[in-house]
């Protein structure tokens, strides 16, 4: 089995990337995924951020609102950190449980947004991050995503900065260009990351 850790900025393109591995072959554990998973109604991952947090950040139908959760922990860095506290632990228990189900030659993506932040890379075999210039995700953010230029910047700066993800990157896939290009620099990340998966180690 490899253990690959995929990471890139909001906006630069990890979602397609991840989606074009999954095509190739790879077993994709999506942490975003796995997190909002861990907090649906009745998890005990929902009762303790509530206990955190308070019965506000419910909607009325009792699942998780999160605009207001965001409200509340996106500028308060001791808020985000007790959320991180409940939140990260069950991704990880859950991601692992993901992990060991598949099989032993498979090449396992994990989708990790925050990677680089948390000091992951160490975890897996290697890192492939997909970057993209700061006008190209601001204009995706903007245009495909429908934020306002701010907020989009806002997301942007909370993150880390492209030279902190390259500097743990083993293989970089540089999204600026065309769809064309994307999936030609991913069938060579493919080609890699099956040769290192049936490499002796």
């Amino acid at each position: 089995m490899l253990k690959v850790g995929l990471t890139g900025g909001i906006g630069a393109g990890k979602s397609e990337v991840s989606r074009l591995l999954v095509e190739r072959g790879a077993v994709l554990i999506d942490s975003d995924r796995i997190a909002r998973e861990v907090v649906e109604p009745g998890t005990p991952g929902l009762a303790a951020v509530v206990e955190e947090f308070g019965p506000d950040i419910l909607t009325a139908e009792g699942t998780l609102d999160r605009p207001a959760l965001g409200a509340l922990v996106f500028a308060d860095d001791q808020r985000r950190a007790a959320l991180n506290a409940i939140v990260h632990p069950l991704v990880g228990a859950r991601a692992a449980e993901l992990e060991r189900a598949a099989p032993e030659d498979a090449v396992v993506v994990h989708d990790v947004p925050l990677l680089t932040e948390n000091g992951l890379a160490p975890f897996y075999d290697l890192v492939v991050v997909v970057d993209a210039s700061a006008e190209t995700q601001l204009d995706r953010l903007v245009t495909l995503r429908g934020m306002t230029e701010s907020d989009a910047r806002a997301r942007m700066s909370a993150q880390a900065t492209r030279e902190e993800r390259r500097a743990v990157a083993d293989l970089v896939v540089d999204n600026d260009g065309t769809h064309e290009a994307l999936v030609e620099q991913v069938d060579a990340v493919w080609d890699e990351l099956v040769r290192r998966a049936a490499a002796p180690r």
